[in-house]
């Protein structure tokens, strides 16, 4: 063999030798990057989408050729703060872990995803299938108030959910319209009672701030922002 096909197959071997040896480390790194990608976008609490996660999955939807109307559905615990307080906060940690994975449940079975946006607030987004918006929201209030039991040898703990759902087009912005008018008829569900839902209809408006539960935790997160602009 000639000296500079020596050469050439000393420097495959060495290439090929060199690139076996970096692919653990590749896939260690590509491993890694998942793993990142993934916490960006989920709730380490309950393994769900979080609000970066809800927000991909709507641009996903908006950006598809058969992108349609959908259902966005805003849920909000209510009163969940006595269950922290009962049962401290790990067990109140395992009872937004129970109703997030029914709320998922709920959420797949209808062909849609779900988050979790905050503390006691949740959110899906389904497609159109059918216009039976009341037994979906039905089953979101019923599924949620089912008792949760956190051990063999305590009380289970119950809680409730007001929910308010909103007909969007995928296209539409997510946060500043679709997410928007459900939160309005979530309130709407919270005023007229909790633990029930409401439909947002055209025209309708955020209920008087007297009967509202004070300021959502996103509007304290929004205001302490310009406090310190």
């Amino acid at each position: 063999m000639s000296l500079p096909l020596i050469m050439i197959a000393t420097a495959l071997a060495a290439f090929t030798l060199g690139g076996l040896t970096m692919w653990p480390y590749i896939r260690q790194l590509d491993n890694q990057l998942a793993d990142a990608t993934w916490q960006l976008e989920h709730d380490p609490l309950t393994g769900m989408l979080n609000r970066a996660g809800l927000i991909a999955a709507h641009a996903t939807l908006a950006e598809a050729d058969t992108a349609g109307p959908i259902i966005v559905v805003l849920i909000d615990l209510d009163d969940f703060k006595p269950v922290n307080d009962t049962h401290g906060h790990n067990r109140g940690d395992d009872v937004l872990a129970a109703i997030g994975g029914r709320i998922a449940d709920i959420a797949t079975l209808h062909g849609g995803t779900a988050a979790r946006l905050s503390g006691d607030e949740y959110a899906a987004l389904l497609p159109v299938r059918t216009d039976e918006l009341a037994r979906i929201a039905d089953a979101f209030v019923t599924l949620i108030s089912e008792p949760v039991e956190l051990t063999a040898d305590s009380e289970p703990v119950t809680v409730t959910a007001s929910v308010g759902l909103a007909l969007a087009e995928a296209t539409d912005p997510l946060e500043e319209m679709a997410l928007r008018r459900a939160d309005i008829a979530m309130y709407h569900a919270k005023h007229r009672g909790r633990n029930r839902y409401a439909v947002y209809e055209p025209g309708m408006g955020m209920p008087a701030a007297g009967h509202r539960r004070g300021p959502r935790l996103r509007d304290r997160r929004q205001l302490n922002g310009k406090a310190t602009a």
